[in-house]
């Protein structure tokens, strides 16, 4: 090898080694972001939340529900940082004061336009805004649907583990069957998660 093909063999590298060091700086770069905005997101959902408790013995706080709906979804390598956002504010508008562009002004359109696809009316009966769950899960975005996947995955997962203490074996038996219904108007979302919800539902019937 002369000369004149060692250096431009160096160069080749140079160039690589630069290409190389650009990517991960903008991997890191991209990491930082996506970790700020999933703090800002928890930071503001805990103090919306701050008063509200779960409605299992232990009372425990309502925190622990969006953030559980987090972990679902990662653990299942979904990381949008819309999806993770929208997880874990999915519940500010619905049981909150918070108000529509109060969210958009914190975390901007999209993750607000997920959240309101999740969002019930409770201006309606309870029957209704349950019966309407299940009619548009088929229409709501791919976002919206992977936030309602392990909405159901973590309430159903409460429900065995650290029910409601009130709640009777029926009434349990009622949500399983309704959470079913919404969730195969989910079908085709994502596998993993539809795969992690049916193992539940068969557990759920085994247990009740």
């Amino acid at each position: 090898m002369n000369n004149k093909e060692k250096a431009d063999l160096m160069a080749e590298e140079m160039i690589c080694n630069l290409k190389i060091n650009v990517l991960q700086e903008s991997a890191e770069t991209d990491k930082a972001k996506l970790l700020s905005l999933l703090f800002k997101a928890l930071s503001f959902s805990a103090e919306k939340h701050t008063k509200q408790r779960r409605k299992d013995i232990d009372k425990t706080p309502y925190i622990n529900h969006p953030i559980s709906l987090a972990n679902i979804l990662a653990q299942r390598w979904v990381i949008d940082e819309n999806v993770l956002c929208a997880a874990i504010l999915h519940d500010t508008i619905e049981d909150t004061e918070t108000t529509v562009d109060e969210l958009q002004e914190h975390f901007g359109e999209k993750i607000t336009s997920i959240v309101l696809e999740v969002t019930d009316d409770k201006s309606l009966e309870k029957s209704v805004r349950k019966q309407k769950q299940v009619e548009h899960a088929a229409t709501i975005s791919h976002e919206a649907k992977l936030v309602k996947l392990a909405d159901k995955i973590a309430n159903i997962t409460d429900i065995i583990n650290t029910p409601p203490e009130d709640w009777s074996r029926d009434r349990k038996k009622e949500y399983f069957e309704w959470a079913k219904a919404v969730v195969d108007n989910l079908r085709g979302a994502h596998q993993g998660l539809e795969k992690d919800f049916d193992e539940l539902i068969h557990k759920a019937k085994i247990v009740f």
